[in-house]
C-alpha cells in the first residue's frame, strides 16, 4: 500500500471525525452530509455538523415542542413545525449560551452569521429534494456584518519580526534554549510565509520534493484539494536553502520522512506548532496587534497590492476563488489608489 499524502492523511481524519459528530445529531441528518459531500471539503462538513448540532441543542433546551424528544426521536417532519420567529430566537440564543460543558459561549456577528448560512445549507437541501415542504430558513436575515481592520505587518515591522527570529534577542531565558535548535527553521518558515501568502496548513503539508529551486516555486495543496505551484523570490530561496542543509542532517521518524518542516521530535511540524511560533515572535515586535499566519498572509497581499496594483492577480495568487472576496479584504487600498488618481488627468494645461 503507497503511503498517503499529508492531506489525504488529515482528510481521513476529519471523515472519521466527521462521522462521530453526524452518530450525535438526529438520523436523518446523515442524508444531507452525503448530498452535500461531491462539492464541499470534510472540514466544511465538519463544521456544518458542529453548527447543526448547536441547532439541536437549542430545540431541546428551548423550544417546547422538542423538550421532551431525544435527539435519536427527532423526525425530520418535526423540522415542518418550525417558523421563522423560532429561527429569530436562535439567533439571539446564539449571542449569549451555554454549551455541552457548561462554558459560556458568546458568538458575535461573523459567528452567528456562520451558524445561520449552515442552518439555510441545511433546510435548503430538504427543500430542494421535496423532503420538506416549507424553509422558513429561506426568510431568516443574516446579520449585517460590521468590517473589520485588516490587521497587517508594516513594513518595518516584517524587518524586526525577521530580525528577531534571526538573534533572539528578546526571548526569555527558557525560549532562547530552544532558539538555538530552531532558528534556522523559523527563519525559513516565516519568510516563506511573508514571501508567498501561502496558508499555514499549506506550509506544513510541504514535503521535500514539493520545492524546485530551478523555477523558484514550490507546489501546494489549496483548499479544495487543487495542485498548484506558488512562486518566491531570493530572500525565499536563500532561506530555504539555509534550512535544508540543517535538514539534511536530520533523520526524521518513521512516516515523517518526506516532510519540509520538522518538529524537534523529528515529526512534520503542525498547524498549531506554526501558529504558536508566529505568536511568540510577533508578541516581541508588535504587542498591540494579534500577528497570526493567517496575518502574515494579509500581510503578503497587501504588499503584492501596493507593488502591482493588480487585484486579480493578488486574488490568483492568494488562491481566492471570487476576486469578490479579495477587493473585500483590500478596499480600503483599493480607495486609497482612487484617491491618488484624482489629479493624474488634466483638464487643461498650465
Amino acid at each position: 500500500m503507497s503511503v498517503l499524502s499529508y492531506h489525504d492523511q488529515k482528510d481521513i481524519e476529519n471523515i472519521k471525525h466527521l462521522r462521530e459528530l453526524i452518530k450525535q445529531l438526529p438520523l436523518f441528518c446523515s442524508e444531507f452530509f452525503r448530498g452535500i459531500e461531491p462539492r464541499t471539503s470534510s472540514r466544511t462538513r465538519i463544521a456544518y455538523a458542529y453548527d447543526l448540532g448547536v441547532f439541536f441543542q437549542f430545540l431541546q433546551r428551548e423550544n417546547p415542542v422538542f423538550r421532551s424528544k431525544k435527539t435519536e426521536e427527532i423526525r425530520l417532519d418535526d423540522l415542518e413545525q418550525i417558523t421563522v420567529t423560532d429561527l429569530e430566537e436562535y439567533m439571539e440564543f446564539l449571542k449569549y449560551r451555554y454549551n455541552g460543558q457548561g462554558q459560556e459561549v458568546m458568538n458575535r456577528e461573523r459567528g452567528i452569521m456562520r451558524k445561520i448560512s449552515s442552518l439555510k445549507s441545511f433546510y435548503n437541501y430538504f427543500y430542494r429534494t421535496e423532503k420538506l415542504k416549507s424553509n422558513p430558513a429561506a426568510l431568516v436575515q443574516l446579520p449585517k456584518l460590521h468590517e473589520k481592520e485588516i490587521i497587517r505587518l508594516d513594513v518595518d515591522e516584517v524587518a524586526l519580526l525577521l530580525d528577531e527570529v534571526e538573534q533572539g534577542d528578546n526571548l526569555t531565558d527558557k525560549q532562547k534554549a530552544f532558539h538555538e535548535k530552531t532558528k534556522v527553521r523559523d527563519l525559513a518558515i516565516l519568510t516563506l510565509l511573508l514571501g508567498t501568502g501561502i496558508r499555514v496548513s499549506e506550509c506544513v503539508g510541504l514535503n521535500l520534493n514539493d520545492i524546485d529551486f530551478k523555477n523558484g516555486g514550490i507546489r501546494i495543496h489549496r483548499k479544495g484539494g487543487k495542485e498548484v505551484t506558488v512562486y518566491f523570490g531570493r530572500e525565499v530561496e536563500d532561506a530555504l536553502m539555509d534550512y535544508l542543509e540543517e535538514r539534511k542532517r536530520t533523520i526524521a521518524e518513521k512516516g515523517h520522512e518526506d516532510a519540509l518542516f520538522l518538529s524537534l521530535q523529528r515529526k512534520r511540524l503542525a498547524v498549531r506548532s506554526v501558529e504558536n511560533l508566529v505568536k511568540k515572535y510577533a508578541k516581541i515586535v508588535t504587542p498591540n496587534k494579534k500577528i497570526t499566519p493567517h496575518k502574515l498572509r494579509s500581510t503578503y497581499g497587501t504588499n503584492l497590492y501596493r507593488e502591482t496594483g493588480d487585484i486579480y492577480l493578488v486574488a490568483d495568487v492568494l488562491g481566492h476563488s471570487d476576486v469578490n472576496t479579495t477587493k473585500k479584504h483590500y478596499a480600503a487600498l483599493e480607495d486609497e489608489r482612487r484617491r491618488s488618481a484624482r489629479n493624474a488627468v488634466k483638464l487643461r494645461r498650465d
